[in-house]
């Protein structure tokens, strides 16, 4: 072992075996420290010299003195050790989950379904900055725009990696106070004679679809209020405003505590959107992405 360090020609591993000679004022408690023997030491110690030219230390039978070559060495040594332990901390810290996470979200679902869950994760990873924005616009994920990105329905091939969340299904719903003064539809064609609230996204004229004995229909609806988020949907009907058809997650707590009321439910076409976590995958991917995404389909099921 002594040799293959001694003609190794390791000058890091020789500056280290320097510095500890220095530091504990012989050979031998040197070499207790670095692992070899005293005869070891004091060899790693000649080549060095032999390679500069000059006298590093002076050595006597009680102490190691080091020259003024030796102690310009001594400090040249000590930076250039802790530069690399500096620099393989940061390679190293590559692997561990860190860093700013930029995560995009559907304003509603982002609101009531993913930031709810951020305090959790960030005392799970305290080394993650995470920076989150709401928006329904269409984010370029590709392009660096973000990290993760939480999409609903299907996907465009763009080569991105997508981890499935869960699903959202779309209800219709109306507080008991409309109900009680608009009346409450049987069919869905009853829905004609009602204020139904829609999103303002579609260009086209807005249709709801529907089931009836295994056959699928559409109506169009028509209502005085559009909006860009179901959970503004939501709200309009619970305040008795009219009636609303949307993704189920938006209006779990109101149906819950009965301030809104499934509607039509024998009726509904069961369509289902998934929800994914979309990012750019690879060898490559970032820690922090990872333990994200990793958390997302912990908690969100």
């Amino acid at each position: 072992m002594d040799a293959k360090v001694i003609e190794s020609g390791d000058r890091a591993r020789a500056m280290e075996i320097f510095v500890a000679a220095i530091d504990r004022g012989s050979f031998s408690a040197a070499g207790r420290a670095v692992g070899l023997t005293p005869s070891a030491v004091s060899r790693a110690v000649d080549r060095i010299e032999a390679r500069l030219g000059v006298r590093l230390l002076l050595r006597s039978t009680r102490a190691l003195t080091p020259t003024a070559e030796g102690l310009a060495y001594l400090q040249a040594a000590r930076r250039i050790l802790a530069d690399l332990d500096d620099s393989e901390q940061q390679i190293a810290d590559q692997g561990l989950p860190r860093g700013r996470l930029r995560i995009s979200a559907a304003l509603s679902h982002g609101r009531l379904c993913v930031v709810p869950l951020l305090g959790r994760f960030a005392q799970a990873y305290p080394h993650i900055l995470v920076d989150i924005a709401l928006t329904d616009a269409l984010v370029d994920v590709a392009a660096g725009q973000a990290d993760v990105a939480i999409r609903f329905g299907p996907l465009a091939d763009s080569g991105l990696t997508a981890r499935r969340l869960g699903e959202s299904r779309r209800v219709i719903i109306a507080s008991p106070d409309y109900l009680g003064g608009a009346g409450t539809p049987r069919v869905p064609e009853d829905l004609h004679g009602h204020n139904c609230l829609n999103f303002n996204f579609r260009r086209s004229e807005p249709v709801w679809p529907f089931m009836r004995d295994g056959e699928a229909f559409s109506l169009a609806m028509k209502g005085s209020i559009e909006a860009n988020n179901g959970e503004t949907l939501g709200q309009l009907a619970a305040q008795g405003v009219g009636i609303a058809r949307v993704g189920a997650f938006s209006v779990a707590q109101e149906i819950a505590n009965g301030t809104l009321v499934p509607l039509l439910e024998d009726y509904n076409p069961g369509d289902v959107e998934q929800i994914n976590a979309v990012f750019v995958g690879g060898a490559n991917l970032p820690a922090r992405v990872r333990v994200f995404v990793d958390f997302l389909i912990e908690h969100m099921r």
